[in-house]
C-alpha cells in the first residue's frame, strides 16, 4: 500500500474504530472492515490497526494469520475458494484442486504471475450436504466435478468451455 494517509479508504477504517472505541477486543471487526475496504491486509494496514487499537504488532498479525479468511497479499483479479472441510474433501476437492492447480499453473495459497488467478484453501464454508464445494469469484459450485470447477474457471478467465467426456 502507498501512502495509508492519502487514501480515502483509511477514512471509513478509522470511523469504524471511532464507533468501537478503539477497544482492543474490536480487532476483529476491525481487521474485517479493512480486509472488505483494501481487498487484503497488507503491513503498513496491519501497523495502523495495531497502533491504532493500542495492539502489539505481533498480536494484530496472529489474528490476521489465523484466521484463513484473511488475505496478506494482494488477490488475483478471480479467486478461486477450495473448500477443504471433511465432507467436501472425503467427496473429492482435493482432486479437483490439483487439478486446478495443474491447469492454470498456480499453487494453493498463491497467485499467478500475471495476476488474474488467486487460488485458496478454506476448511469448510457450511454447505457440507452439497460437497464438493468451490467458490469462484463468489459464486459457489456445490457437487462441484472437475469439469466444472475447470470450465467455470475457463469461462471467468476468458477462454472458452470445453464439453466434458
Amino acid at each position: 500500500m502507498t501512502t495509508l494517509q492519502s487514501d480515502k479508504r483509511l477514512l471509513t477504517l478509522e470511523v469504524v474504530m471511532k464507533q468501537h472505541q478503539y477497544r482492543r477486543d474490536s480487532l476483529l471487526e476491525v481487521l474485517h472492515t479493512a480486509q472488505e475496504l483494501y481487498g487484503y491486509l497488507d503491513e503498513d494496514l496491519l501497523m495502523h490497526i495495531s497502533a491504532s487499537l493500542h495492539l502489539p504488532a505481533s498480536h494484530v498479525y496472529g489474528v490476521a494469520t489465523f484466521y484463513h479468511l484473511f488475505k496478506l497479499r494482494k488477490p488475483g483479479t478471480h479467486i478461486v475458494s477450495a473448500c477443504m472441510g471433511t465432507a467436501c474433501y472425503v467427496k473429492g476437492s482435493e482432486e479437483i484442486l490439483s487439478a486446478t492447480e495443474s491447469e492454470f499453473e498456480v499453487k494453493r495459497g498463491e497467485t499467478r504471475s500475471d495476476g488474474t488467478l488467486s487460488v485458496f484453501v478454506t476448511r469448510c464454508i457450511g454447505a457440507c450436504a452439497m460437497a464438493p464445494n468451490f467458490v469462484i469469484d463468489g459464486d459457489a459450485i456445490g457437487k462441484a466435478t472437475k469439469e466444472a470447477v475447470l470450465n467455470r474457471i475457463r469461462v471467468v478467465l476468458g477462454g472458452k468451455m470445453v464439453e466434458a467426456r
